[in-house]
């Protein structure tokens, strides 16, 4: 596995958020004016194929949408997240934000967002306060993925279907969005090298799409990430 440094030593750490920063910051991205990393301004679109462009799905794209929750704790924002059972046939054992495909009684993406979190976490979608949303990320196995980002209060009576959620947690906001924690790693899949984002949390790995996802985030409400052989951006809170 290889591991890449994606922040010169000695750079600007993000300091905490509020909801009402994260909320203006939202729509500020929402007016397309948010620099987005180097790989995704490269290919125009968000998604597994930033990195390695021949993972752009041939077939048709399998609508879908997360919930990326924002948890309004007294002490600072955290992000709710999800481990897969290992049974599952897409992304298995692997972190994610609740979500899932749009079915077609969903209104909207954010209404298929809402749904999937209160059917996998037992999260009461009428607690749930939309923020915004992120870049459209389309994924290597075929869904094209709407994140929509919405804020919750504790505290959270989460019932996870043991189904589909190992475990539900919850992890700092201001931890996911400093580029000292994240790193670009890769590993060999049919044969190529292939690369990826990855942020380690105490014992877990946060990797693939969600990472991806959670960069995203960083770009919108701290700043653009440096990548592999790129100069370091000006990270300014």
């Amino acid at each position: 596995m290889e591991q890449r440094p994606v922040l010169s030593p000695g750079a600007a750490r993000p300091r905490k958020l509020t909801v009402e920063e994260v909320a203006a910051r939202l729509a500020v991205a929402a007016s397309g004016k948010v620099r987005r990393s180097q790989d995704a301004a490269a290919l125009g679109q968000r998604g597994d194929h930033d990195m390695n462009p021949d993972f752009f799905p041939s077939r048709g794209l399998v609508p879908a949408a997360v919930l990326v929750a924002l948890v309004d704790h007294p002490e600072g924002l955290t992000i709710l997240l999800t481990l897969r059972t290992p049974h599952l046939s897409d992304h298995g054992g692997q972190i994610s934000f609740p979500g899932g495909r749009i079915e077609a009684d969903d209104a909207d993406e954010r209404a298929g967002a809402l749904r999937e979190a209160q059917e996998e976490v037992g999260l009461d979608p009428t607690g749930v306060r939309i923020l915004g949303r992120l870049d459209t990320y389309i994924t290597r196995t075929g869904f094209r993925v709407e994140p929509i980002v919405g804020l919750v209060t504790p505290p959270l009576l989460l019932r996870p279907d043991p189904h589909e959620v190992a475990e539900a947690f919850e992890v700092p906001l201001d931890f996911l969005i400093d580029p000292a924690n994240r790193r670009r790693d890769s590993r060999i899949f049919e044969g190529s090298e292939r690369f990826f984002w990855a942020i380690p949390f105490e014992n877990r790995y946060i990797w693939g799409a969600t990472a991806g996802m959670l960069v995203n985030l960083a770009e919108v409400l701290w700043g653009p990430v440096a990548v592999a052989g790129a100069a370091p951006a000006d990270n300014q809170p």
